[in-house]
């Protein structure tokens, strides 16, 4: 017989950890399940928290975990989640050890997985000097002569977002960019650089970016970079039969609070945003809790229905 849980997060990262403190924090029996594959795991600090910038992700991860652990009612196991279903008012989860569990409410926090493209030697500096998201990164590459990789229609505007960090900077298409006249003449008139040549290899040592190299041979010195697109898709895709749609980001369309067209189904942090950070991530978790707890509570209050009597007696 599978064992019984409140509320069941998949994902252990900020946004469920969050979600699994304030449900201990509320008596509720949680349990956790966690395949343990952030997608910030290939970067050495997270940066943007308050009173943890700079924070290594596996300290951040094993604070958190320390914390859920302290209350009784909340477990958590390491472990891919394989099958999610939904009979009547309950769900069925199993997973890749065999286990299988049944909850009323479900919440899907394990976030986004990165595709990136195929570009040699990208995979030994991504997450060490080139990254995606200059609000985690961009003050510790200040000024330095920087890569920007992309093609995307908004290239010229995540250009100007980078130049705020540094001014040295080249970016780079990989081929034949459908770029706009006036904003090719922006940016040249910024001493920006539009390398559209296809490119051979990034040269680095220990991670450290060092060069871009085209298919001419032609080598570009450049010391970090920022990578538009990473190709996000889902570290756990919903069942298709619960036909909830996504949005043009990638991400599970929901209402304001994380709740699916699926009752008792929510998603929140990257998975429902395509990308959060850490704060927003945490912060979103923690409001879905107190609403669900709020329910819960009103749900156990309609269940007793206790007559008091005058006097205090029942």
């Amino acid at each position: 017989m599978s064992e019984y849980f409140e509320v069941i997060i998949v994902g252990g990262g900020p946004a469920g950890l969050s979600t699994a403190l304030i449900m201990g924090r509320s008596k509720r029996k949680v349990l956790v399940l966690d395949a343990n594959d952030a997608r910030n795991r290939v970067t050495h600090a997270s940066h943007g928290y308050l009173s943890r910038d700079g924070v290594k992700p596996e300290e951040f991860k094993a604070v958190g975990l320390s914390e859920i652990t302290a209350y009784p009612t909340v477990s958590y196991m390491e472990t891919k989640v394989t099958s999610l279903h939904k009979e009547g008012s309950r769900f069925h989860v199993q997973t890749e050890t065999g286990d299988s569990f049944v909850s009323g409410r479900v919440v899907v926090a394990a976030g986004m997985k990165e595709e990136l493209p195929e570009i040699k030697g990208l995979q030994d500096v991504y997450g060490s000097s080139v990254f995606p998201c200059p609000y985690c990164d961009g003050w510790e590459w200040r000024d330095e002569p920087l890569a920007i990789f992309g093609s995307e229609p908004w290239l010229i505007q995540y250009v100007k977002l980078i130049y705020n960090w540094s001014r040295d900077l080249i970016v780079f298409t990989n081929g034949a960019v459908d770029l706009p006249a006036a904003d090719r003449t922006d940016l040249r008139e910024h001493g920006v650089a539009v390398v559209e040549e296809p490119i051979a290899e990034l040269i680095s040592e220990g991670g450290q970016l060092q060069q871009v190299v085209t298919h001419s041979g032609a080598a570009y010195n450049r010391s970090g970079g920022f990578i538009m697109d990473t190709g996000e898709s889902q570290a756990f895709p919903l069942p298709e039969d619960f036909k909830i749609p996504y949005t043009t980001m990638g991400g599970v369309e929901t209402k304001e609070g994380g709740e699916t067209s699926v009752k008792g189904l929510y998603v929140i942090g990257d998975a429902k945003n395509a990308f959060s950070g850490l704060l927003k991530a945490a912060s979103e978790g923690y409001e879905l809790a107190a609403v669900m707890n709020h329910e819960m509570a009103l749900e156990d209050w309609q269940l007793t229905n206790h007559i008091t009597k005058p006097g205090g007696q029942g």
